[in-house]
């Protein structure tokens, strides 16, 4: 199981600060922005592997399961 940002959505917001760097803005002067999109993501294959019983209620909260 984890729980963590979306790497995509991070992805995309460098793009942005790339792309206002190469037209001329400073670095220092960028906001430090922090991650707004979360997702959780379940791994069934392993969690029987380890003999856990994952909730059907933290299963239909999953942005993403793993069978």
């Amino acid at each position: 199981m984890s729980y963590g940002v979306n790497a995509f959505e991070m992805e995309r917001r460098a793009a942005v600060y790339m792309d206002k760097i190469l037209k001329g803005a400073k670095p220092a002067d960028l906001p430090i922005e922090q991650p707004t999109k979360f997702e959780l993501v379940i791994n069934l294959k392993a969690a029987k592997a380890l003999g856990l019983t994952i909730p059907q209620t933290l299963l239909l909260r999953a942005d993403q399961v793993i069978e």
